[in-house]
């Protein structure tokens, strides 16, 4: 099927573009400080998924590092959007009475859409807490609608395993389900953590280290579609 090979393609584009980003803007922000025109942006001596010193919009949203990141976050949208479409397709094809398909499809179009809005914002600064509110209501609401999408999916494709056993290593459909479970387990764990004040360090290793997990779903999806 040609849509399954679309899917493999942009799986691995949609893994690769985002963590290339981030660590790319990373890298610049801690080794890299002669780009930094305003030197009280520059970090030194951190590494995020550890210790929690610099969240990753701390590291993406000033120049030169939003070059890099804004435009792969954009590029990363788009590919989820068309992502999944051609899940949805797949699915209709092996499955068409299959009641969760629209569900994955809200809200996987949806957390591309957060994505969008969360990109253009990052950096623009505002001196009112509603501004504040409405950025980290938008970047949890994109996690939300990640974790939504990708439990829908994972159930839609177990579901017609057997239809599909010739194109797809199951092993790796277990490891999908795997990590969006423990996606879970851990997103409902951090509830208390992440609302309660303080902890900024542990925040922020959290936020690095749990972006990561969510596109990972992404590359296990590559590995996932055997070649036509």
């Amino acid at each position: 099927m040609d849509n399954i090979s679309k899917v493999k393609s942009m799986s691995l584009w949609i893994f690769i573009l985002p963590f290339f980003a981030i660590n790319a803007c990373l890298i610049l922000i801690t080794q890299f400080h002669g780009l930094f025109p305003n030197q009280e942006h520059i970090l030194h001596d951190t590494i995020p998924y550890i210790d929690g010193k610099a969240s990753i919009s701390r590291t993406a949203r000033v120049f030169p590092t939003y070059l890099i990141f804004k435009p792969a976050m954009f590029l990363t949208s788009f590919l989820l959007i068309k992502y999944w479409l051609n899940n949805k397709k797949i699915i209709l094809y092996k499955d068409p009475k299959n009641t969760y398909i629209n569900k994955f499809v809200f809200f996987g179009i949806g957390s591309a859409v957060l994505l969008v809005i969360h990109s253009i914002f990052l950096g623009i600064k505002f001196e009112y807490e509603l501004y504040k509110l409405f950025r980290r209501v938008v970047i949890l609401f994109f996690i939300v609608f990640e974790i939504i999408a990708q439990t829908y999916l994972v159930i839609c494709l177990y579901k017609i395993r057997h239809s599909i056993s010739e194109n797809i290593n199951e092993i790796f459909l277990k490891l999908k389900i795997f990590l969006v479970s423990l996606l879970i387990i851990v997103a409902l764990i951090s509830i208390p953590i992440v609302s309660a004040p303080g902890n900024k360090y542990l925040k922020h290793a959290l936020e690095w280290d749990y972006f990561v997990g969510v596109i990972s779903f992404y590359l296990l999806t590559f590995f996932m579609w055997k070649k036509n």
